[in-house]
């Protein structure tokens, strides 16, 4: 058979951030230092690829504290959570460690002091979005508003308008959030901002690597779970750069192979919490369908580290998901 040339412009940075390779570490790590099992509240990245391969290494994965069983340790997923589970870890004496990205914890420590400050805290986010649920369960109740879209800006209504302050998701588009602040700026023009925007760096970088390859690809593909934020950003950024079939898919097996027809240039990311092994295997399907040639493009270098609970430093990590 032959096969048609096909260009692959690979985008870079792409795949895991610090925060995800952390909380998988963290989670390997308590597995060799405790044994199996080690209970996770929640995805503790949305990949499933990520999770499956942790469960044939003994995590057991739930939705609520309630299901995990007296005396086994318990992990919080990197998303962050409220702080009453935590509260209600420590009240059954439980162990747990908490694998929350420190670039979410930092959005939750600006939130914790504008309330203390007397402010009313604006969240712009995805409404149910773990990550959203945690901070918002940071402060008390009516101290923190959510604020999803431009129209959502333009209609809120607050008590005091000159004793506000906004804090964001870490995983939304740099651009969408720059709009909605825009707006939230003029409608209430002595809001205070981060110091330090919240939107983390990988999700940025991920996003502009995109907008670097998008222009010159007839498709691109995200690989990345249906669940994940920073992973359906990417979609929706390369879509506003004019690429209009990009699609997001889990992997290889969700290629729909038709509507690719006729492409010469493929873009190819993925999402902060899908391994590269998963960027492996879509090339390599590709591979087997075309004669393919790679051009990586690399819009900057990632050094970030986090470093894991002192508790589980002792501990080696197996390491081979990452």
């Amino acid at each position: 058979m032959n096969k048609n040339d096909l260009t692959i412009l690979l985008a870079s940075p792409r795949g895991f951030c610090a925060g995800v390779d952390r909380a998988i570490e963290i989670v390997e790590r308590a597995l060799v230092k405790h044994g199996a099992p080690v209970y996770v509240r929640h995805e503790i990245v949305h990949n499933r690829y990520v999770v499956e391969s942790l469960e044939q290494k003994g995590a057991v994965f739930v939705q609520e504290l309630d299901q995990v069983p007296e005396g086994l340790p318990v992990i919080f997923s990197a998303h962050g959570v409220p702080k009453s589970v935590p509260a209600a870890a420590q009240a059954r004496e439980l162990l747990y460690f908490d694998a929350t990205c420190p670039l979410v914890s930092k959005v939750h420590r600006e939130a914790e002091r504008h309330e203390k400050d007397g402010r009313q805290v604006i969240l712009i986010g995805h409404a149910g979005h773990p990550e959203v649920i945690g901070t918002m369960g940071q402060l008390s109740d009516g101290s923190i508003v959510l604020v999803e879209t431009e129209e959502d800006a333009e209609n809120l209504t607050v008590e005091d308008p000159d004793n506000l302050a906004f804090v964001t998701q870490t995983t939304l588009s740099v651009d969408d959030t720059a709009s909605i602040v825009r707006i939230l700026m003029r409608r209430f023009p002595n809001m205070l901002e981060p110091k330090k925007e919240d939107i983390c760096y990988a999700t940025t970088n991920r996003q502009e690597a995109v907008k670097a390859i998008a222009t010159r690809c007839d498709a691109l593909l995200v690989i990345g779970a249906p669940n994940s934020s920073n992973s359906k950003r990417l979609v929706e950024v390369a879509y506003k750069q004019g690429c209009e079939k990009a699609a997001l898919v889990q992997r290889a097996t969700d290629i729909k192979w038709d509507a690719l027809n006729g492409v010469k240039t493929l873009g190819i990311t993925a999402g902060a919490s899908a391994p590269e092994i998963l960027v492996e295997e879509v090339i390599d399907a590709f591979k087997d369908h075309y004669n393919v040639s790679i051009e990586e493009i690399n819009i900057r270098d990632e050094n970030v580290i986090f470093k894991v609970p002192k508790t589980l430093l002792d501990t080696p990590a197996t390491k081979d998901i990452r």
